[in-house]
């Protein structure tokens, strides 16, 4: 068997795998399954492969600088100017094998080059709720939290006060959006995502992979995604680099959710100045301008004219 770097197409027809790749390293070689003929844009899903087809469709016959094995992962170099090292790393999830096809590239966008802040969120160690359904849940390990596991009405991640769900976000993969937003899952879940105080979904990847899709439009699914804000206002669809950049951006909304949420319960704090008058600055203030009362033309209304505007509705109603 050659020491070349082999592609070819895979024989097995209606595989979601169609190339199979055959690295030099062993007697025989170790032979994949795999997605693409090369991670260039994230990296690729692989599966072990019985064995070489007697008479292999070749793709492409690439000469090897260097091949070898260095703990889970298989280093290789080509021999060629660009696309020339990847890596392939065996691991392990699940109680299965799980193989992965990457290159520099795609594990630096996996990973972007940031250090995650470890302050507080707004000042307090937040207890997050993660539904008891959930699986393979965000740790929290780098941020100051305690961790609760039950059921949540709504979204995988929460903050309570009491008995009331105060914020919950649920969590997606591309994949699990694609297919939440294809099938008409999706709707139901952020229908009762909006029935809550606060609720938001994020995705753990960027805005980008929507278009990135092998079986489904990207076009499609930027369409389902706007409809679903336009049909659901109150829950923001936010999309993250990563897992580890999402399970940032949930510790932090959660906190800042949980600290809205508090400044409104304040018993010092004027109800009307957290919810606004009923009519707008403007009516206001040309209403106070007609009584004779003094009201600035910009900025706050005054909460002696707000009053008197209340009290002046009361009226009305009684």
């Amino acid at each position: 068997m050659t020491d070349d770097f082999l592609i070819a197409r895979n024989p097995e027809e209606n595989s979601s795998l169609p190339f199979i790749v055959r690295i030099p390293l062993g007697a025989n070689g170790i032979i994949l399954k795999v997605r693409d003929t090369w991670p260039r844009t994230t990296k690729i899903y692989c599966h072990r492969a019985e064995a070489w087809p007697a008479d292999p469709d070749i793709v492409e016959t690439l000469p090897v600088r260097s091949v070898s094995r260095r703990g889970a992962a298989i280093d290789l170099v080509l021999e060629r100017g660009r696309e020339n090292r990847s890596q392939f790393v065996l691991t392990r999830a699940r109680g299965r094998e799980m193989i992965f096809w990457q290159s520099r590239r795609t594990t630096k966008q996996a990973r972007p080059n940031v250090t995650l802040p470890t302050a507080r969120a707004h000042g307090q160690v937040l207890q997050i709720v993660v539904d008891s359904q959930e699986r393979y849940a965000y740790g929290f390990t780098h941020q100051q939290t305690s961790i609760e596991r039950r059921k949540l009405p709504a979204g995988d991640y929460g903050v309570v006060d009491g008995d009331t769900v105060v914020g919950a976000v649920e969590r997606k993969s591309i994949d699990d959006l694609s297919a939440g937003l294809t099938s008409g899952k999706l709707t139901f879940q952020l229908a009762d995502l909006a029935g809550l105080h606060r609720a938001a979904l994020v995705v753990e990847a960027p805005y980008s992979a929507l278009f990135k899709r092998e079986y489904v439009a990207g076009a499609t699914l930027a369409e389902a995604v706007a409809e679903a804000q336009v049909r659901f206002p109150r829950v923001p669809i936010v999309f993250c680099d990563n897992r580890k950049m999402a399970e940032e951006w949930t510790y932090r909304w959660l906190g800042a959710v949980l600290h809205e949420w508090r400044l409104s319960q304040r018993t010092d704090i004027v109800v009307a100045d957290l919810e606004g008058p009923s009519a707008s600055p403007a009516e206001i203030r040309a209403w106070a301008v007609d009584n004779g009362l003094e009201v600035p033309a910009k900025g706050r209304i005054p909460t002696r004219v707000r009053q008197a505007w209340e009290a002046r509705n009361d009226r009305r109603e009684s």
